[in-house]
């Protein structure tokens, strides 16, 4: 039996980052950059107002500090504006924020500097003085011509998007989603769009773990319910090896299916499946199949467990595809508010509902559903995965363990 330590290691050094490609920056939020972004432009391009107020010669108010300065108001420059203004010494010009700043002016003075509650437009009133580049945007302040705007390696956020905008490119060059591919297995499965017949039931799997992977950021595609038999398993199966950076085989492990899938997938490579210790979902299959070794699991038929599976190995193969640089879930430690029992010599990961204490700011978490592993409406309702160690069977309340958060909701 392989220590879940053991098989999340062998998982993660088979990510694969997809090839680069160029994408529009509209879609490249949470991909990785591939290339350094130098700008071609500087940012801002042009001296801008920073506050509404007057563009003024600094030198023309220092002494407002002493007494008022008045300056005669020669006109008023908004942002857009394509009209060039040469300001004159003495005088000032009313400028919007984000305004281009008229030739000489070297400092913007602030409406809570001024009367600004006067109604004479024609002059105004300065109280304080501003040092040169006050209240003024430079020219290539945030980036200068020639400098990296976002480099190489960089997860793309919302702000390197608005940077990318801001120097003008359109596409950028950055590794997509990595590609994943879901089926389920089983010849008593019928699509939800069928109504069961006696001894049917709806295929969960394929919905819930495409779900899943769009939820880690892959790009993916479900390829919905496949029966037992060899040519048809292998020949899909094969295709989607061409078309993905990770298939995923629910209900192709264990009993007499699991035989069958093994043996229709043999000769594309080789599956493991040696148990992993952990619960739920010890059994389970991981290889690499296919001319591009491709990682290919076989989960569970349980949906609950095919869940936690992917939720411990899988998630995380997809986050390090991705570049994250830490494709783990935050872990915590909690203070358990009910007694629960784990099986002894598998690392458990039990469903719970993490709370928190709004006084102390302790974490609580509240076991759900630990009499069966295939209670799929208890880990709809949990937040958190409850790990307890391989070494231990009972757990109780008021102790420490660690969880670790799943999706958060709203």
């Amino acid at each position: 039996m392989k220590s879940v330590d053991e098989q999340l290691s062998r998982v993660i050094a088979t990510a694969v980052r997809p090839a680069p490609v160029r994408v529009a920056i509209a879609e490249a939020q949470g991909l990785l950059c591939a290339e350094e972004v130098v700008a071609e432009r500087a940012l801002p391009g042009f001296d801008q107002a920073a506050v509404d107020g007057y563009a003024v010669r600094s030198v023309d108010v220092q002494g407002a500090g002493e007494q008022s300065v008045v300056l005669p108001v020669v006109g008023e420059i908004t942002p857009g504006s394509r009209q060039p203004r040469r300001l004159q010494p003495g005088q000032a010009v009313r400028v919007v924020t984000g305004a281009p700043l008229p030739t000489l002016a070297d400092a913007v003075v602030p409406l809570s500097h001024t009367d600004s509650d006067t109604q004479d437009t024609t002059k105004v009133t300065v109280r304080q003085p501003v040092p040169s580049a006050a209240f003024v945007r430079r020219t290539g302040e945030d980036v200068q011509v020639g400098e990296v705007a976002v480099r190489r390696g960089t997860v793309i956020g919302p702000a390197h998007v608005g940077l990318l905008a801001a120097v003008g490119r359109t596409k950028v060059l950055a590794h997509p989603r990595p590609r994943v591919s879901v089926i389920s297995v089983g010849v008593e499965l019928v699509d939800i769009e069928r109504n069961p017949g006696q001894g049917q039931v709806y295929d969960v799997n394929s919905y819930a773990l495409a779900a899943a992977a769009r939820d880690a950021g892959a790009e993916v595609s479900r390829v919905g319910i496949l029966g037992s038999e060899k040519r048809r398993l292998r020949e899909v199966v094969e295709g989607r090896l061409l078309l993905s950076e990770i298939v995923v085989v629910a209900g192709g492990v264990g009993g007499s299916a699991g035989d069958q899938v093994r043996a229709a997938l043999a000769d594309l490579g080789e599956i493991d499946t040696t148990r992993v210790a952990m619960h739920p979902g010890s059994v389970q299959g991981f290889g690499r199949l296919g001319p591009d070794a491709v990682p290919t699991f076989l989960l569970p038929g349980n949906p609950s467990s095919a869940l936690v599976v992917f939720e411990v190995l899988i998630r995380p193969l997809i986050r390090t595809a991705l570049g994250k640089p830490n494709p783990f879930r935050r872990v915590v430690n909690a203070r358990l508010l009910a007694p629960l029992s784990s099986t002894k010599g598998r690392r458990g990961f039990l469903r719970g509902q993490l709370l928190r204490d709004t006084d102390t700011g302790e974490y609580l978490v509240q076991p759900l559903g630990t009499s069966g592993s295939h209670l799929l409406v208890s880990l709809a309702e949990a937040n958190c995965l409850i790990v307890v160690d391989d070494d231990v069977s009972e757990v109780a309340a008021g102790e420490q363990v660690p969880v670790s958060f799943l999706a958060q909701r709203g």
